[in-house]
């Protein structure tokens, strides 16, 4: 046997370079059959242009490798687009829940508050799982019933209804009224078209009982409705006259009187005229100081104020006007019967209607020394306050700066 491994006849062994076709020699040949006395080509460059023979279990091998690559490759593709997804939907909310369908699943019985606004139901269902989305509810609502308000009460609905559902309900088993938002410090000349404009009954109805006190069980010594005309939400029948409506908002103040403890008749021309004018002097905070000051300057008239309360609100209420100015002839006309600076001790009647926190103040006043304040921010409504009348001036030189740096505002 050879010694030549090629002599066995190995599917392996190559064949000897070719001559070139027109006679040259095989460069590729010679390249890797390098001549005697010289090294062989280098193998990396013979292995580029030698076949390698793969076993079946090779090629599957390799097979395999590539399908798992292939595999791995869609996984962490598949991966990267579900977080790039969610991260969207969380920023975006396109996943969101904004509306349930159909009538719900589980019974739950819904309380509507008295005074409760649209959005504060809202919220309140949403909170509750009966709606999705209290915006939704609160779009819904509005496209059919801008106009109309939800009674309050106790409602039979479901969990997860949807938004259209619930609004039908709500609107159904509430009772249709006029509804009527009357704010605080407002006269009763501006609280006549509220209710006007609410109920349709004509303006010129209610002025008609403006000083028909005594229908309304109102003491004499009042003139007018004035003081009377409780400020808040009201919710009239469709078929409520003038009269009613104002019955009810006089019998809402008689019960908030009657809460602070004030039936005797007199007390109670003090306490709502008092409250009044605190309304429309001074921020809620310091109602019961302010309470306390005209209380110091009523029962003192020996004292620097001499018994004059001093309100400009009461001064233009009896002008006729709105804001606090007003020149100095009409600070000393004395014709003018709300005038507190002309006039000593309390206006015939109170300048407005106040609301539950001013009777209250004006019933039980704190104890102070101060005579006199003044407001020297109104934006802020900071309000300083004083026991003589020098500190006060002081005070009010502070206002006049700020009315000097704010121009048109305290016209």
């Amino acid at each position: 046997m050879s010694d030549d491994p090629y002599d066995q006849a190995s599917p392996r062994r190559p064949e000897a370079p070719r001559e070139a076709a027109d006679g040259g020699s095989a460069r590729l040949g010679s390249l890797l059959d390098a001549p005697a006395g010289h090294d062989a080509a280098p193998s990396g460059l013979r292995g580029a242009f030698e076949h390698e023979e793969l076993t079946p279990e090779q090629v599957r091998r390799r097979q395999r490798r590539g399908r798992v690559s292939l595999t791995t490759a869609i996984a962490l593709f598949s991966l990267a687009a579900l977080i790039t997804v969610s991260v969207l939907a969380s920023t975006f909310g396109w996943f969101e829940v904004r509306d349930y369908r159909g009538d719900g699943k589980d019974p739950v019985t819904f309380s509507v508050p008295e005074g409760a606004t649209t959005g504060q139901i809202a919220a309140s269902l949403e909170q509750q799982g009966i709606v999705a989305d209290a915006q939704t509810f609160v779009e819904t609502y509005s496209e059919d019933h801008a106009q109309e308000f939800i009674q309050p009460g106790e409602y039979e609905l479901r969990t997860e209804m949807s938004s259209e559902a619930v609004v039908t309900a709500l609107m159904e088993e509430g009772e249709a009224v006029h509804y009527a938002a009357v704010a605080q410090t407002l006269r009763m000349s501006d609280v006549f078209p509220i209710l006007s404009e609410s109920t349709g009954i004509p303006v010129e109805e209610f002025e008609a009982y403006a000083e028909d006190t005594e229908t309304f069980g109102i003491p004499d010594r009042f003139p007018t409705l004035e003081g009377w005309l409780h400020p808040g939400e009201y919710r009239f029948p469709l078929d409520v006259t003038a009269e009613e409506a104002l019955r009810t908002m006089v019998d809402r103040t008689r019960g908030t009187l009657d809460a602070n403890g004030i039936t005797e008749e007199e007390r109670i021309f003090e306490v709502l005229t008092i409250g009044s004018i605190i309304e429309f002097e001074v921020q809620p905070e310091h109602y019961d100081i302010v309470a306390g000051a005209i209380e110091n300057r009523l029962e003192n008239p020996e004292g620097e104020t001499s018994g004059f309360i001093q309100s400009d609100a009461s001064v233009t209420y009896g002008l006729g006007r709105k804001g606090y100015d007003f020149s100095e002839e009409e600070r000393r006309d004395a014709d003018n019967e709300y005038n507190t600076f002309a006039n000593p001790g309390l206006p015939v009647g109170p300048i407005g209607s106040p609301g539950d926190a001013a009777i209250k103040a004006a019933a039980d006043p704190v104890e102070t020394d101060y005579y006199f304040w003044v407001t020297v921010d109104l934006d802020t409504g900071e309000t300083k306050f004083a026991d003589t009348y020098a500190e006060h001036l002081r005070n009010v030189e502070e206002y006049n700066q700020w009315c000097s740096e704010n121009e048109g505002r305290c016209a």
